[in-house]
């Protein structure tokens, strides 16, 4: 609970800061909340809550950026405390004079172990979690938000991705998923038909079982084959997902498609759609008996790929010219990129979804690549530091 003070402590004292504070992302990626102290949860578990619109915390969290500006009070920092493209929250200090190079270096360490400091202290505390909610979330919502990888965003040699969701008011359950292993990206993209308890609890079933089937090592078919079968024996109804895995080695990509939306890819300034197979949805097979059918897709590197739920489609969706906003957004990281995406839904839907509106966006780097790609900011520091070191 205290870590956050000590490293805030530690600033204070080696650089005469006035102010340090730790702000957290919140999981909607529009405000933040400033933990600068653990005692802020035992007085009530209050902490101000500003919303990033327009601000300079947005800045920072959209460039990665260090910014710097003089005040009445002194010289105040803003840095990125981001983890392989987690952006996890910034480090604002105020001090008494404008810091030279090797202050701000030391500051955008500081914020690089900080992100470690908030990745490992969360197994053990509810602060972060907390500190990422608006408000308290219904049980559905709960069991939605735990069904999430523990990073939205990862980065890698070979690719960038990152996950965003908008919730209906209903919540649908809709889910994504990824894991990374030695010679392997694995991503999935999952929606339960139904709404509130019932579909979280379709979800949970579904993602257990694509997660038991991948840990175990079975192929994608077999994963498609195992969330079929433990949707239609549980009695949760059915879903449709789409299963993707890239060989890190040789770029090959391999989807299974049951029964959901096409995904788009943007090669080159055109964005398209990928018309593969679709095969039944999950939970089906014993009305539908077919095997799940394993394609190959066509991905080259400077490819962006996007895999979505039909929440981004249907409803309020259809009012987005997807392809359009797709191109405008390359240039964005594939975080900012797929929060832009799903709050263009919200926001056509005047903050009222009728349905989950999800997205799964993919930068594929290439398989050539050896160094991981990141945007600046204190992440860059620490590969800058890492190739340097040869690691």
């Amino acid at each position: 609970m205290e870590a956050v003070d000590v490293v805030a402590e530690d600033l204070r004292r080696r650089f005469r800061a006035r102010k340090v504070s730790f702000l957290i992302v919140d999981l909607t990626g529009k405000a933040v909340a400033r933990l600068s102290t653990a005692g802020a949860a035992e007085r009530g578990w209050e902490a101000e809550r500003i919303p990033m619109l327009g601000s300079v915390y947005e800045k920072v969290i959209r460039t990665q950026r260090l910014y710097q500006e003089a005040t009445d009070q002194g010289q105040r920092v803003i840095v990125p405390v981001t983890n392989r493209g987690d952006a996890i929250g910034l480090l604002e200090l105020l001090l008494p004079a404008a810091p030279d190079e090797g202050v701000l270096e030391a500051i955008g360490e500081a914020a690089h172990v900080l992100a470690y400091v908030v990745i490992a202290n969360g197994r053990f505390t509810d602060l972060y979690t907390w500190g990422k909610r608006s408000r308290p979330p219904t049980l559905a919502a709960e069991i939605q938000y735990q069904l999430l990888p523990a990073s939205l965003s990862c980065e890698a040699a070979q690719f960038t991705l990152c996950g965003s969701l908008e919730p209906s008011e209903d919540l649908s359950g809709d889910t994504f998923d990824y894991a990374l292993d030695r010679d392997t990206l694995h991503v999935s993209v999952t929606d339960p038909m139904g709404h509130d308890i019932g579909a979280a609890l379709a979800a949970t079933v579904l993602v257990s079982a694509l997660r038991g089937a991948r840990r175990a090592g079975a192929g994608l078919a077999e994963q498609a084959h195992l969330a079929d079968q433990a949707l239609a024996d549980h009695g949760h109804g059915h879903a449709t997902g789409q299963l993707l895995r890239i060989n890190l080695h040789t770029g090959r990509a391999q989807l299974v498609n049951a029964g959901h939306p096409w995904p788009l890819r943007m090669r080159e300034g055109i964005a398209e759609t990928i018309t593969c197979d679709v095969d039944h949805p999950f939970g089906l097979s014993l009305r539908v008996p077919h095997p799940y059918r394993v394609q190959d897709l066509d991905l080259r590197p400077g490819d962006r790929l996007l895999m979505l739920t039909d929440g981004m489609l249907e409803h309020h969706g259809e009012q987005i010219d997807l392809p359009t906003l797709l191109a405008k957004t390359r240039e964005l990281h594939p975080r900012e990129a797929a929060l832009t995406l799903t709050s263009a839904v919200l926001d056509a839907a005047g903050g009222r979804l009728e349905d989950d509106a999800t997205v799964m966006c993919l930068d594929w780097h290439g398989p050539q690549e050896t160094q991981r790609h990141v945007s600046s900011g204190a992440d860059t520091l620490q590969a800058s530091a890492a190739r340097a070191k040869g690691y």
